[in-house]
């Protein structure tokens, strides 16, 4: 049976940006055989292609002149385990943060400083999801996927990964190449707490909670990003818009000379600093300013907002606009951690 496409398809509710455009050639697959089916009628089309999760990391800024394949794979399953920790094996169309609740419940740790984080599964190694002192890349045991021109199965140990900061293999060097249909985790049944990060302990100190189980560092990542962070079926968004820079320390030093109260945190590399976009973004002016119909978000100057109605090139201008603050006040140039297509 050949796979059936829907054409010109309305992309408003498969992108948490909420940009009304639309793909010429639109399809969902459930699973690796209807992948391996509709890769060649796709191909028939000749146009280009793109493999769609949640959404919540791209920003269409118009009509997407191709071929979208939704990928809706499910399923969770135990591959194997022991005393100390379990393999699991997760479907690329799962919800992320479903997933992370799931381990949550079973004991299983690592995953628990990224609650609520929006998108898939199968996005979290693209972009090696971060956050509250995590990085996904150290639950990961390996990721399976399918070539796009062979339709042959390949796995990706960790190590093949090239995993950086908000960065892997998958984002650049085979970009385009391979589509992610399963992403196995390693975890463990020994947690070991990790609330050291940002407003953690703050939240847990507050609720009196001196002895902290999974589930309440969990609750207390959602509180928190609950409280800075607009709900994309609410308030049109991607989460944040741009990475955190590093910079030279030398260069850091000489902002902190003028910017006595500039935050920082270890860089990936040595000789680095990390420093929170959010913040120069704030110092910049920009926090909870609107233009149009799209705005900096009030609480977290991280987040741009569609306000109802803006278009793609409407966020693009104000990102731009942002970028040209930042650069001309501090010297540092911002980049944007979202996919723009």
């Amino acid at each position: 049976m050949k796979p059936e496409f829907e054409f010109d398809k309305n992309l408003k509710k498969y992108n948490t940006f909420s940009i009304a455009v639309s793909a010429k050639a639109f399809a969902i697959f459930k699973s690796e055989k209807e992948l391996t089916n509709l890769l060649p009628a796709a191909k028939e089309l000749n146009m280009p292609l793109l493999i769609l999760g949640g959404g919540s990391n791209l920003l269409f800024t118009k009509d997407f002149e191709g071929v979208i394949l939704k990928n809706e794979i499910k399923g969770t399953e135990i591959l194997s385990e022991d005393n100390d920790t379990v393999l699991v094996k997760c479907g690329a169309g799962e919800s992320w943060h479903e997933f992370v609740l799931f381990c949550v419940s079973k004991g299983w740790a690592g995953l628990e400083n990224l609650s609520l984080i929006p998108g898939t599964v199968g996005a979290s190694p693209i972009q090696n999801i971060g956050a509250y002192g995590a990085e996904v890349k150290n639950t990961i045991a390996s990721v399976q996927t399918i070539e796009i021109e062979s339709l042959l199965k390949k796995r990706f140990l960790t190590e093949d990964c090239a995993f950086g900061y908000r960065d892997s293999i998958f984002k650049k060097v085979v970009k385009g190449k391979y589509v992610i249909t399963y992403v196995v985790f390693k975890l463990k049944k020994h947690a070991v707490i990790n609330t050291s990060y940002g407003a953690i302990q703050e939240v847990l100190t507050e609720k009196n909670i001196t002895a902290p189980t999974l589930r309440d560092v969990s609750n207390a990542v959602i509180q928190i990003r609950k409280s800075k962070l607009p709900n994309p079926a609410v308030m049109g968004n991607a989460g944040s818009f741009f990475k955190n820079p590093e910079i030279p320390e030398e260069q850091f030093n000489e902002l902190k000379a003028t910017h006595p109260d500039i935050p920082s945190f270890a860089g990936v590399k040595p000789g680095m600093v990390k420093v929170p976009a959010g913040w120069l973004i704030e110092q910049s002016g920009w926090k909870g300013k609107v233009v149009g119909h799209a705005g900096v978000h009030k609480m977290q100057a991280l987040v741009l907002i569609n306000y109802g109605g803006a278009t793609g090139e409407d966020i693009i201008q104000l990102s731009l606009d942002v970028r040209k603050s930042v650069q001309e006040l501090f010297g540092i140039e911002l980049e944007p951690e979202v996919n723009i297509i």
